[in-house]
């Protein structure tokens, strides 16, 4: 992990490529979600996070399309809103989403939470989604490891990636290590833990160590840790910020004492909570 760049990404088990660092654009109303793509493909990231339910997939088309950069050179990921879930309603979706996009695909199509009764319906659409065409690759967010085994015992078609918080402060090793056993990429949303953690005097002392900021600190433990990160940003100066993580490496020491600050600190959704 120490040479590590803007452009490293991460092999997944369905044949294609994540760009390790990316934007999420979660809570970025329209405007501000436009200039923030358009901030972070002019600073290098090739890697965009939106959902349906944000509401700005059609500003995040019009950012992709007035870049100038090539389709087949981002990473684009959209999800599959709870409302939307089952079989039939999924399809017409992500139908709905691409439109929105401006594109005839989605790099990686995430079921967006493990709605009862209908992720795995939802799960046969993105089968049939991927088949398509309309996505490179399919995974899930915010299932926790029952959700993950129930779905595994449905499908020969393992998710390539699955979306979760994680941060120092809230590590699921159960689920992290089963991850990695699957072969599926865990994905750090809120890895600044929505910045209610953000001055806690420990990443301050390690921040001035390493001469960088204390979200530094926090996105470079996650890229150690094996993640692709997404931290969310509207700052044109914060998502440059966000990208400059390349230049120093935390300490096998560091990266320990890191590991033990867990306390399972959840900022967002509960999923544990779901059946």
């Amino acid at each position: 992990m120490s040479e590590l760049n803007l452009t490293s990404t991460i092999p997944t088990n369905q044949s294609i490529d994540v760009p390790l660092l990316g934007l999420g654009v979660w809570k970025s109303r329209p405007k501000e979600c436009y200039d923030a793509v358009k901030s972070a493909l002019e600073f290098g990231y090739r890697h965009i996070d939106t959902a349906a339910i944000y509401g700005n997939e059609a500003d995040v088309g019009r950012a992709l399309k007035e870049s100038g950069i090539k389709r087949s050179d981002i990473f684009l990921v959209t999800k599959l809103w709870n409302a939307d879930q089952g079989y039939d309603e999924a399809q017409k979706a992500i139908d709905i989403s691409l439109k929105k996009l401006g594109t005839d695909y989605v790099d990686m199509y995430l079921i967006h939470f493990p709605v009862s009764g209908k992720r795995n319906d939802s799960w046969r659409a993105l089968e049939k989604i991927k088949g398509e065409g309309k996505a490179r690759s399919i995974g899930v967010s915010n299932f926790m490891v029952p959700h993950l085994e129930e779905l595994l015992k449905e499908t020969d078609i393992i998710p390539a990636m699955n979306q979760v918080e994680y941060h120092p402060f809230l590590q699921d090793l159960e689920l992290k290590e089963y991850c990695i056993k699957k072969g599926i990429v865990l994905e750090a949303y809120s890895p600044l833990a929505h910045g209610q953690k953000l001055e806690d005097e420990r990443i301050t002392n390690l921040a001035k160590k390493y001469h960088k900021s204390n979200a530094q600190i926090l996105i470079r433990w996650s890229l150690q840790n094996g993640n692709v990160v997404i931290p969310k940003s509207k700052n044109p100066i914060r998502i440059k910020e966000n990208a400059d993580v390349f230049d120093f490496v935390l300490s096998p020491d560091d990266m320990k004492e890191i590991h033990s600050w867990n306390e399972n600190f959840r900022t967002c959704w509960d999923p544990t909570t779901v059946d």
